[in-house]
């Protein structure tokens, strides 16, 4: 099923390898954030969030704006769990015995706790360091740059992670248009033809040509819309908002459940309904306060600068 993946390098080493560099990211912005709360002495911010009042970028809080914020910020932590997109992937790449699937149970239920330990670090201290001026982006945010070692090691983690996440969560999507162009247009040679092209100190690798020029065009396509609409947080939120319930949470439990044969309107099939629909309207309300954002945004909007 996933022959494309089926490298000695699987992606399961490169997904440990990106936590392990994503790890490396969150300790430093944790590390620079502990030494703002110790330098500062005082504890800021508050248990409602953001106060009413606060001037920002794109002008000051409402309590309106403030709602859309919580709303956003829902699809922001949505995001950080929108794994399971490749998690069959890299499933489909382990080896037996033990179990594919208990060997992924377990690597779940570690990343689960690594990544909601390192995001309640930098969320709730970062918080508590910056109060009503947190920033979006940890790294980019901050006002202050030293020591500009830790700063310099915590950009190269990230692009790192970024640049080799791109590939393994592109993948699939890589994979399907490929496959789908071969069957579609199969007597192409521009689209089937695999040339051989030798590599020192690597062998033989095979070339497309339709392979190379649509995934570089995707990357390029990508890139120059990430750039031309930075909204960091507003597109983050949109981003999980969009993924989270349709592959977090409805199709991995209706698979279950057809597994199961859980029997419809029993005690299991009502419970995990209610946890659908509760995930559904979490999507829907991060959605709609992340789209808010990026209208407010709009306002002070600059082609190709960030805005945190």
């Amino acid at each position: 099923m996933c022959d494309y993946l089926r490298l000695e390098w699987t992606p399961l080493h490169t997904t440990l390898f990106l936590s392990l560099i994503h790890s490396l990211h969150r300790t430093t912005s944790t590390h620079r954030i502990s030494k703002c709360l110790i330098e500062n002495k005082v504890i800021k911010g508050s248990l409602t969030g953001i106060s009413i009042g606060t001037i920002t970028h794109a002008g000051t809080v409402t309590p309106t704006q403030k709602l859309w914020r919580s709303f956003q910020a829902l699809g922001a932590i949505a995001f950080a769990y929108s794994y399971s997109i490749i998690l069959i992937e890299i499933q489909d790449t382990l080896k037996a015995p033990p179990a594919e699937y208990k060997t992924m149970k377990k690597a779940t239920y570690l990343s689960i706790f690594v990544t909601t330990t390192f995001y309640l670090l930098c969320g709730c201290m970062g918080y508590a360091a910056f109060g009503d001026e947190a920033p979006g982006n940890l790294l980019t945010g901050f006002g202050f740059y030293d020591p500009y070692w830790l700063l310099d090691i915590a950009n190269i983690a990230i692009v790192v992670h970024l640049v080799g996440a791109y590939q393994v969560y592109c993948q699939p999507l890589f994979a399907f248009i490929e496959k789908w162009s071969a069957q579609r247009w199969s007597k192409s040679d521009f689209l089937t033809t695999e040339y051989d092209l030798p590599i020192p100190f690597y062998g033989i690798y095979q070339l497309n040509f339709f392979r190379v020029m649509w995934r570089t065009l995707f990357v390029i396509v990508t890139t120059v819309l990430a750039m031309l609409l930075p909204f960091f947080n507003d597109v983050i939120g949109l981003l999980g908002a969009l993924g989270f319930w349709p592959l977090t949470v409805y199709f991995p439990i209706e698979m279950y459940m057809s597994q199961k044969k859980i029997k419809r309107w029993g005690r299991q099939w009502i419970g995990f309904q209610i946890l659908s629909f509760g995930c559904l309207l979490v999507s829907v309300a991060a959605a709609v306060g992340s789209v808010a954002g990026v209208v407010l945004d709009l306002k002070t909007y600059k082609p190709f600068k960030t805005s945190y």
